[in-house]
Formats: structure tokens, sequence, C-alpha cells
């Protein structure tokens, strides 16, 4: 009688990101060099070999990110390696890694795309000048690797150009997203909060009991969609309340409008009666 398979074994895997070694400085903000380092010291796994590539995956990015958020605090490469080697061990610190994948990863399954100049000018429709790319560049919306761009999310660039295309000035569109960032900023602070949140039950600079570790990664990943989810529905909300009520005003306006035109027409164009026959005026 065949063995039925257990429900972890009929769950599917999550998919990986897969990431080549620019690829993988590129999304942690860090250089090829200091992965490189990194891997000599022992404070980052190699990557899997397939032929002369080495392939890393969403574990070297948190390993990448928990590295760059130690250093920035003041931590040393020595104290990071005492931490790593703990990690490695099996002590508790372990749980660290899981929290900090299910927080700090990336929250877009976006893969980089590289574009020449010429590309960058077709999806334009001929209207990439230098300056709109400074503005790109500026905002992070392209990077410059040599004679190339590199867009970490292809779909932002498609639907800016699709707009361009539409007749909407480029560097208004860029302005647009300039003042606008500060906003989803807030927004993300927010959301992001209300995840680690889930933390706040714990004792300050403590990690939650091992116990606890599994269910608790569990619901951060459960959160994480949902929030999309909410940012969404209201970013339509508001787009209907501000469409709707410039359309209402605009419409307004050109009734007031019309109405005013015909009002003048109506007063120069029609003559008084005459009176009737018979009677004196």
């Amino acid at each position: 009688m065949p063995k039925t398979p257990s429900p972890a074994a009929a769950m599917p895997a999550a998919p990986r990101n897969e990431y080549t070694v620019d690829e993988l400085a590129r999304v942690t903000d860090t250089t090829v060099r200091n992965v490189r380092a990194y891997q000599d010291r022992g404070l980052l796994s190699p990557p899997e070999k397939r032929g002369r590539v080495g392939v890393y995956d969403d574990t070297h990015v948190s390993r990448l990110k928990l590295i760059n958020h130690l250093l920035a605090r003041g931590y040393t490469l020595a104290n990071i390696q005492d931490l790593i080697k703990a990690i490695d061990e099996g002590h508790d610190l372990r749980s660290i890694l899981g929290l900090e994948t299910a927080i700090g990863s990336s929250w877009s399954q976006e893969r980089p795309k590289k574009y020449s100049l010429l590309e960058l000018m077709q999806l334009f429709g001929g209207k990439a000048s230098p300056t709109m790319l400074g503005k790109a560049i500026e905002l992070g919306l392209l990077e410059r690797e040599g004679l190339s761009f590199v867009a970490r999310s292809p779909s932002t660039l498609a639907a800016g150009a699709t707009m361009a295309r539409e007749g909407v000035p480029t560097p208004d569109l860029l302005d647009a997203l300039r003042v606008s960032r500060p906003h989803f900023n807030a927004i993300a602070k927010a959301l992001v909060d209300l995840v680690v949140r889930r933390l706040d039950h714990y004792e300050a600079g403590a990690l939650p009991p091992p116990a606890d570790v599994p269910a608790l990664v569990d619901a951060i990943w459960r959160i994480r969609p949902l929030s999309m989810v909410l940012v969404e529905s209201e970013m339509n909300r508001a787009l209907e309340e501000a469409s709707g009520d410039y359309l209402g005003d605009r419409v307004a306006g050109i009734m007031e409008k019309l109405g005013h035109v015909h009002d003048g027409d109506s007063a120069s164009q029609v003559k008084p009666a005459d009176p009737p026959k018979g009677r004196k005026k």
C-alpha cells in the first residue's frame, strides 16, 4: 500500500531567488570584493557551483544584510565572525537568521535587468534624455554599469516608459515619484512596524525562545503578502477618490462655462416679442 505523503512533503517549496555574484552585491548594497572577502573569512557560505558560475540565493542575501547591519552598528568583522561561528555551531543565535530572512528579505520577486542606452531610447520612444537618465539614477530607478544601465525593477521602468509614450512628460513623472517617495517610505515603515511588532512581547535585545521561532517566522511570512494587499487596496481607493474629485471639478467647471455661454447667447440673440396687432406700443 503506497504511503500517504506528509503535509510537509505535499507543500510546494517556496520559490528561491538566485543571483550571480554581481547581482548579489547589487541587491545587498555591497561590492563583489566584499562578498569574496566575507567568503574567505568564513562569514558567508560559498555559492553553489554550476560549471564555472557560482549561484547564490536568498540565504546569502540575508547573511549579507545581517553583516551590513552589524557593521553599521559599529561591530568589527572579528566580532561578527564570532557571532556567525556561534550561529553555525547551532547555538540559539541561529534563530536570528530565520527571523532576518522573514523580516529583511526582498519583498519583490523581480530580477534586475540590464539595458543599453539604445534600448532605453527605444523603450521611451526617443525621450530618454541625459537629464532624464540623471534623475532616474538619482532616484535609484537606474544604476550605471559601465556603458549600460541596470533597473532593479524592470516593471516600474516599463510602466514609466508606457506613460511617457502616452504623452506624460517624463520630467513630470520623475518629479511625481520624487514627491511621493517620502509618503511611500512612511507607509512602508508603518507596515514593517506591524510585522516586527510581533517581537515586542519578548524581552528587548533577546531572541524569542527556540520553541516560539517557527510559528513566529511562519506568521511573519503570512503577514507580508497581506501587507501588500493592504497597500494596493488603499492605493486604489486613493486614486479613485483623487481622480473622481478632479473629474467632478473639471466637469463642473465645463458645465458652468457652457451655462454662461448659453445665457449670453440667449441675451444677445433673442429679440423682444412684438406687441399684439391693434395695440399701440
